[in-house]
């Protein structure tokens, strides 16, 4: 008998021993708490194994040691228990912690950054992953090209990678958790898109799809709590998101991206960025906004609550209406990311302005490029149409591919599978490392008509300098560029 139950706790030590272990599935970052707010002691790649120091998870976090002997903390997502380790808990945010982006359900960043593909070179969901409409809307089977497939970089790890599933279709992507945070909660917000679809209707808009310069062209939304932190989310998506709660929901159109009837969103490429916000910093991202012209109606619901402190309430109640401001804006916001705006009367090529702003840094851009298109320029072009509260711009080269796992695809502004409507850009000289994320084309001019599309437009620019990213997206923006103007 005492043998037997020798044996028996042998085993079960067995057991439990084998338990304590993991391996790295995506790259993860070795924490030195359960937390975002301390840098990384390291990062940690697929294969690496792992020894739980303790099987239950604090915050989504798993506490480890490390091969090299160091100890940390894991997020768990990215990790996977081995030999019947015990299934972490779901992880959700309390009610009283700020509003964050979100990389998936529960599990909070500081930024991210998600690129998705056109449907050319990454067709349909990842991995046979199938649609849904979530939010509202319906499967649009009549679309017979669309990519839902993505990569994404965050403030948890910095080089892109595929993701999984749909993007924007569940809360475990990016675009869907941080969207489902805000539409299923009971925040502040505001939505603004120069091409809402009609749904809601805006009288600036008439009875156009969208509202022409000098509106801005500008899309996204940001949402606050009562104490005034929030998040902000920049799209490129005409038509999504239409509103910015549930309990006002868009009345003819869906709400999820990839199930609105009017516009396919995910026929070309498109890239969204989360950031979180201080109380200062939605303060700075709305009179932003407001220098850009962009498109919203502060009088209805579907997509601005007004709320929350009453500077910020003060701002938001300028929104919706044309400045005539002729000044760009550019500031730092607490996590270190610049802001830049441009306001439509400030009748420039638009990137080449974001290079004056950064010091006549170099960048290589991929927009909708297109007619009438802004040609790459040298440090030897003459740009006309330009003001003299600017510095000198340095190189700016317009991408017209890119790669990505292997594959060519295109980043020219074309309604077709191998078009490309993201705007994001990389610096390509100084000693900054920047990755921008616009919401402004290289449609325009350098001479003559001097407020020609885009250059009469107004828009937003965000701008990370770290290098892991920019390389990062340097590699994705690898390819052909368009030629060089005059």
């Amino acid at each position: 008998m005492t043998r037997l139950l020798y044996s028996l706790v042998l085993s079960l030590l067995c057991v439990l021993a084998a338990a304590q272990t993991a391996v790295v599935t995506r790259n993860v970052n070795l924490r030195p708490d359960a937390s975002t707010d301390n840098d990384p002691i390291e990062t940690l790649k697929p294969g690496a194994q792992l020894t739980l120091l303790d099987s239950a998870p604090t915050g989504g976090y798993y506490h480890v040691k490390v091969p090299d002997g160091q100890s940390g903390f894991v997020w768990g997502r990215n990790v996977k228990l081995q030999a019947g380790a015990p299934t972490p808990a779901p992880i959700s945010i309390g009610a009283g912690e700020s509003l964050r982006p979100l990389i998936a359900k529960g599990h909070p960043v500081d930024w991210w950054f998600v690129f998705k593909f056109n449907s050319a070179s990454f067709p349909k969901c990842a991995a046979g992953a199938t649609r849904t409409c979530l939010f509202g809307g319906q499967v649009q089977s009549s679309w017979t090209s669309f990519s839902q497939q993505f990569a994404v970089a965050s403030s948890d790890s910095k080089s892109l990678q595929a993701g999984s599933g749909c993007a924007g279709d569940t809360t475990e992507d990016p675009v869907g958790a941080t969207f489902d945070e805000i539409y299923s909660g009971s925040f502040n917000y505001v939505v603004w898109n120069d091409q809402f679809y009609q749904d809601p209707q805006l009288t600036a808009c008439g009875s156009n799809n969208s509202c022409s310069a000098p509106w801005g062209h500008s899309k996204g939304m940001i949402a606050w709590n009562d104490a005034g932190d929030g998040i902000v989310m920049q799209v490129t998506t005409p038509d999504w998101p239409g509103a910015g709660s549930k309990q006002h929901p868009r009345s003819e159109e869906g709400n999820t991206l990839g199930c609105t009837a009017r516009d396919n969103d995910v026929l070309v490429s498109q890239h969204f960025f989360a950031l979180k916000l201080t109380k200062d910093d939605v303060v700075k991202v709305l009179t932003a906004l407001q220098n850009a012209s962009v498109v919203t109606d502060t009088r209805n619901v579907q997509i601005v609550k007004n709320g929350g402190p009453a500077d910020i309430s003060t701002v938001v109640a300028k929104l919706g209406v044309k400045s005539t401001s002729t000044t760009f804006t550019h500031n730092t916001l607490s996590t270190g990311v610049q802001l830049i705006s441009k306001p439509s009367a400030l009748h420039v090529p638009p990137w080449q302005m974001v290079s004056s702003v950064l010091d006549g840094v170099s960048l290589r851009a991929a927009t909708w490029w297109a007619n009438p298109q802004i040609p790459s320029t040298t440090s030897s072009t003459t740009i006309d149409c330009w003001d003299p509260s600017l510095g000198t711009p340095g190189v700016v080269e317009i991408a017209t591919s890119g790669h990505f796992a292997g594959k060519t695809f295109g980043l020219k502004g074309i309604a077709a599978p191998d078009g490309n409507h993201a705007k994001i850009g990389v610096s390509t000289s100084g000693t900054h490392h920047y990755t921008i994320f616009g919401d402004m084309n290289q449609q325009g001019a350098i001479s003559g008509t001097c407020k020609s599309s885009q250059n009469g437009r107004g828009g937003l620019f965000f701008v990370i300098d770290d290098a892991e990213l920019s390389n990062s997206v340097k590699n994705l923006l690898s390819g052909d560029s368009a030629p060089t103007g005059p």
